[in-house]
C-alpha cells in the first residue's frame, strides 16, 4: 500500500537517499559550534539604558527656591530632548539634581551630546547665583557589588573613618576593582561658625572670612636661589593644619576714625557744611 508523499515527504525522501546527508548535517554542527565559540556571553546581559546626572548648586536657597528657580524650570527644559523617557529631580538645600532616563536602545554617546547641547544652548535661561551644571554618566556598573561595614567598640566615627581609608587603598590594588568610595564616618575638617552679631559689630561681611580663608590655606612656589652649587626651591604660605591655625587668620583691619573739627570761615559754617571725617 502506497501513499502519496507531499512537498515535505519529497524533500525528506530526497535527503535519505542522498549521499550529501552526512555532509550537511557535519556542516550544521561545525557552524553551531563556531557560532557557540565566537558569540560573546555575560552572566548577567547587560540592557542599555543611558542615565545621566545633571547637578546644580545654588547655594543659600532654601529646598523650595531650588524647586521653583531650578529644577522645574530645568525638568521642563531636559524634557525637550529625543529619546527622554523619565526626568526626576531632587532638589535640596543650595543643590539640585536632575535624573534623565533615556529610552532602551539609545546610544550612551548622543544621550550625553544632545544632554550638553540643549543645556548650553539655553545657557542665557540660567538664574542669577545658580552654578553651571554638571553632567554625570550612570550606569549598570554604579550598582555596588560589595559593601563592607566597619564597626569597633572602642572606635568614634573618625578613627573608623581613617581605618576605611586605608583598606580602599589596599581593594583598590586588587585586580577588575574600577571604583570604591568610602561612605559614612567623619573626615578630618575645621567647622567655623560664624557670628552675625560680632561680624556687624566689626563690619566684616561672611564672604570677607570665606576669602581670608582661603587665602591663608594656600601654598605656591615663590622662586629659586643659588648657593654652594645647590639650588633651593622657595615656597611662600602654607596649609591650615589646625584649629589654632586658623584662628590666627586676619580676616580684615579697621582702621579707627577720627573727627577732624576745621575752624572754616564764617559764611561756610553757617551753611551748615558736614564735619570732616577722617579715617587713619
Amino acid at each position: 500500500m502506497s501513499r502519496e508523499r507531499g512537498p515535505a515527504g519529497e524533500i525528506a525522501h530526497g535527503f535519505i537517499d542522498s549521499k550529501l546527508t552526512p555532509l550537511v548535517i557535519m556542516a550544521a554542527l561545525l557552524l553551531g559550534a563556531f557560532a557557540i565559540l565566537q558569540t560573546p556571553r555575560e552572566e548577567e546581559p547587560q540592557i542599555i539604558v543611558p542615565m545621566l546626572d545633571v547637578m546644580v548648586a545654588m547655594p543659600g536657597a532654601t529646598p523650595q527656591e531650588v524647586e521653583e528657580r531650578v529644577s522645574v524650570p530645568m525638568e521642563k527644559l531636559l524634557r525637550q530632548i529625543s529619546g527622554v523617557e523619565y526626568v526626576y529631580s531632587i532638589s535640596r538645600s543650595g543643590a539640585s539634581l536632575v535624573i534623565l532616563r533615556f529610552r532602551v536602545g539609545n546610544k550612551e554617546e548622543d544621550a550625553i551630546i544632545k544632554t550638553y547641547n540643549q543645556l548650553y544652548s539655553h545657557f542665557e535661561q540660567i538664574p542669577q547665583g545658580v552654578s553651571q551644571p554638571l553632567v554625570k554618566v550612570r550606569s549598570i556598573d554604579d550598582v555596588p557589588i560589595l559593601a563592607l561595614t566597619l564597626w569597633g567598640q572602642n572606635y568614634d566615627s573618625f578613627r573608623l573613618r581613617q581605618v576605611a581609608v586605608e583598606l580602599e587603598n589596599t581593594v583598590k590594588h586588587i585586580d577588575n576593582v574600577s571604583e570604591t568610595h568610602v561612605i559614612g564616618g567623619l573626615p578630618r575638617t575645621i567647622r567655623v561658625v560664624l557670628d552675625p552679631q560680632r561680624l556687624a559689630a566689626y563690619g566684616v561681611f561672611a564672604g570677607q572670612v570665606l576669602n581670608a580663608i582661603q587665602g591663608a590655606n594656600a601654598r605656591a612656589g615663590a622662586g629659586s636661589f643659588s648657593e654652594s652649587n645647590l639650588e633651593f626651591q622657595v615656597e611662600s604660605g602654607r596649609f591650615l593644619n589646625s584649629a589654632s591655625d586658623l584662628q590666627q587668620v586676619v580676616v580684615a583691619v579697621k582702621y579707627p576714625c577720627v573727627l577732624e573739627r576745621q575752624q572754616l570761615p564764617g559764611a561756610v559754617a553757617q551753611a551748615g557744611w558736614p564735619i570732616l571725617e577722617m579715617c587713619f
